[in-house]
């Protein structure tokens, strides 16, 4: 059934909330900040507001590590929103002053610190008021409405006196059960720290549906963000284990960005255990999400079909496999002929004796003498390998599972990376005794090529029956899983489906009517000589359509650094646009892109400042959100240039949005 309430076609902002400015943040954007924002966007005629994850990450900076499924995040509280700020003493209020001029001056936003600060100042506050909140009547009826609240408490307790390790590393209480968790809340003398927690949460979601019902008010709608995954440090694993895999780390197979793939460290779900109770913490996030949001977007949707899955102990993707597939068997194997040394040729690194003197001598030869070499070859011999009979052929030793374990070995760096490339030299990836996954690069490795053109031709059959049978298993587990989501909520579901997309997916979304995700510089014809991009009118209805998303550069730096500019300028049919990215450009691009048949067209909210050449960073890669791949204190912080009251001053940019906004969409 069609989700009427959003079923109309509207050009959106998205926006990650931390990026807000406005007079009254302390450093970072607050929940309170969306209001003002929909009154820029109902100025702009953009009727939707695209956000980021909202939950607790704790100090992690990425809102796809979050701590909890359900709670909010303290960083994006208004403190002087707070009932309590009332009672606030003048150190307080003093205080909250520094802060903001300390804050307010940083071009991007500082999580750490301004997450550091304002959990200082609430404390502040709170033990003012604690001795009443802890008896309230009101706390106590939201509790009740919000029971998950009370294992979130008692596990941000906890992990605050562990000094935020993650609770594998805590002394006591790293395993519970639910008989536990209820003892420690029970517990009068720890009453107070629980009831902080509480506190802010409470606080929060009063906040954040404040502001939800200010954009509804609007005329707009608000699209959430619902990341699939868990962080295994967060609540939800550490008091609901058994819903959860923590034997396989989630991720994406390689691609063109990210050839060694990507390995997440979340743990997959335990979709079997989940429907024991029929998916009930599924419907438990779409509640609580619904309470904010008219959309929300299932980020890595492509991980309800199928997951890539990889062994904790590797830091690369490149062994992973999809879960769940159909393996491919040892009767298989000798089916085509292979016997038990053709089995271990094809599923373990063989690695010849002069290989490892290559890769020291090679690299290394001119630096050390001829004994040091030979040291550090024997370390790699009796630490890392075993001899394979009396050939001079080796393989890993059995107790190496991993990456990390080759790491761990303290080996000469030359043999570390030798070895670190040499451990994914494999066809095969035996994940279970007599089962086996092809691995992401199978034709690269040594045991493929070795093989005859018939050889090939027999294994490529029978990965092609694996594969095919495999589709029917996810497409029927897709359908399943994203069900229960369309059936449980009012909320429209948008989906991220990048990557690898299974046949299956496209369809069972739009059996669904489930929106896709199409990304303008991505919607190609891949296969195709010179890889065209495919016409705005072919994109389907059911899609948003955007030119950028937060783990890309910005259409500015797209355009400036990346792209064939003669290809996408006749692409657009504008064969004049300029070199250097201007006013006129933006306009050209996101006009055409608004033209697409996609029901929502969003565009990041640094592209649609670029229609006015009030809002250009000198440099445009600062304008970024995130870097895939990369750990720093840059990533996930953008702020806007301004505050939303002096960017709603700029007519221009007013003018030029709500003219785009304005576009028809172009017909077949």
């Amino acid at each position: 059934m069609e989700k009427q309430a959003v079923s109309k076609r509207k050009l959106g902002a998205a926006v990650p909330v931390g990026a807000l400015r406005s007079k009254n943040g302390i450093g970072v954007g607050e929940f309170a900040d969306l209001a003002e924002f929909a009154v820029l966007c109902r100025k702009m005629k953009i009727g939707l507001i695209q956000i980021l994850p909202v939950n607790d990450t704790g100090f992690e900076s990425s809102p796809y590590s979050s701590l909890t499924a359900f709670g909010l995040h303290p960083l994006y509280l208004s403190i002087e929103g707070l009932d309590e700020y009332a009672k606030a003493d003048n150190s307080i209020k003093t205080r909250i002053k520094n802060a903001r001029e300390k804050f307010d001056s940083y071009k991007r936003f500082n999580h750490y610190e301004v997450l550091k600060e304002k959990l200082e100042i609430c404390r502040m506050i709170y033990s003012i008021v604690k001795a009443d909140i802890v008896k309230s009547a009101d706390m106590a009826s939201w509790i009740d409405k919000n029971s998950w609240v009370k294992e979130y408490a008692v596990y941000r307790r906890l992990k605050e006196k562990n000094d935020q390790k993650s609770w594998k590393d805590w002394k006591e209480y790293s395993t519970v059960t639910a008989a536990d968790i209820q003892k420690l809340w029970n517990d009068k003398s720890l009453a107070e720290e629980h009831f902080f927690w509480v506190w802010l949460q409470k606080a929060l979601d009063t906040q954040f549906a404040k502001a939800s019902k200010a954009i509804t008010d609007a005329g707009l709608i608000m699209e959430g963000d619902l990341p699939i995954l868990m962080n295994e440090d967060s609540c939800d694993v550490w008091a609901n284990p058994e819903i959860f895999n923590r034997e396989l780390s989630a991720g994406a197979p390689p691609d063109m960005y990210s050839p060694e793939g990507q390995n997440w460290g979340f743990p997959i779900y335990n979709w079997e255990a989940q429907e024991k109770d029929n998916f009930a913490w599924w419907k438990k996030r779409l509640s609580v999400a619904q309470k904010y949001y008219q959309a929300y977007r299932i980020d890595h949707v492509l991980g309800f079909f199928r997951i890539w899955a990889s062994s904790p102990n590797d830091y690369s993707s490149a062994l992973g496999r999809f879960v769940p597939y159909t393996p491919v068997t040892a009767g298989d194997l000798k089916r085509l002929g292979y016997d038990m040394g053709k089995i271990r040729w094809v599923s373990r690194p063989h690695i010849p004796t002069g290989e490892v003197w290559d890769a020291l001598k090679i690299n290394w030869g001119s630096l050390y003498t001829e004994d040091e070499l030979k040291t550090a070859a024997e370390k790699v011999f009796s630490k890392a390998l075993v001899r394979l009979y009396s050939e001079e052929i080796w393989l890993f030793k059995k107790k190496i599972k991993g990456e990390k374990d080759i790491d761990a070995l303290g080996l000469h760096p030359a043999v570390r990376n030798y070895l670190l490339g040499k451990w994914k030299d494999r066809l095969f990836l035996e994940y279970q005794r007599g089962r086996f996954f092809p691995v992401w690069y199978f034709r690269n490795s040594t045991a493929y090529k070795s093989l005859s053109q018939d050889e090939k031709n027999g294994l490529e059959a029978l990965l092609e029956k694996r594969s095919r049978k495999s589709e029917k298993i996810w497409s029927r587990l897709g359908m399943k899983l994203l069900s229960v989501l369309v059936e449980s909520s009012p909320m429209l579901p948008c989906a991220e489906d990048l990557g690898a997309v299974p046949a299956c997916v496209p369809k069972v979304l739009s059996r669904l009517k489930i929106l896709g995700l199409r990304v303008v510089r991505w919607f190609r014809v891949w296969e195709r000589e010179g890889q065209p991009y495919i016409p705005f009118e072919e994109y389907p209805h059911l899609s948003v359509c955007t030119p950028a998303v937060h783990d890309s550069s910005t259409v500015r730096e797209w355009w400036e650094r990346e792209t064939d500019q003669g290809q996408f300028s006749g692409f657009l049919g504008v064969p004049s646009l300029p070199r250097i990215y201007n006013p006129g450009t933006a306009k050209a691009i996101l006009s055409k892109t608004a033209s697409a048949r996609s029901r929502y067209r969003v565009f990041q909210i640094q592209d649609l400042l670029h229609l006015s050449n009030n809002w250009y960073s000198e440099n445009p890669a600062d304008e970024r959100v995130n870097v895939p791949g990369t750990a720093n204190e840059f990533n996930w912080t953008y702020r806007l240039p301004a505050t939303i009251g002096d960017i709603m001053k700029d007519k221009e940019l007013i003018q030029s949005v709500a003219e785009i906004s304005r576009i028809r969409p172009v017909k077949k």
